[in-house]
């Protein structure tokens, strides 16, 4: 039998994607990060590699939705320097 693949969804471009095709931010605690391991403990959201995506996640400031709470721009810097090198 083969194994299911976790499929997860981009919190910009509402498509779904594998896990491991995706970038995780967890919100755990006060304390907002990129999680490269995908294990993390918090709340996750998922963003694709998309440049596009990356944009609008800043622009939309569309974390600040999803974990309910103020992400800082230093934060959302992190995630497109992230993305853009790749992971």
């Amino acid at each position: 039998m083969e194994k299911k693949v976790p499929m997860r969804t981009c919190v910009v471009c509402r498509k779904s994607f594998p896990k491991k095709e995706l970038l995780r931010i967890v919100k755990s605690g006060d304390q907002i990060t990129v999680d490269k391991t995908g294990r993390a403990n918090g709340r996750g959201a998922y963003i694709c590699t998309d440049a596009e995506c990356a944009k609008k996640l800043k622009k939309q400031k569309i974390l600040n939705k999803v974990f309910s709470c103020e992400v800082s721009d230093q934060t959302y810097a992190q995630i497109e320097e992230t993305l853009s090198s790749g992971q």
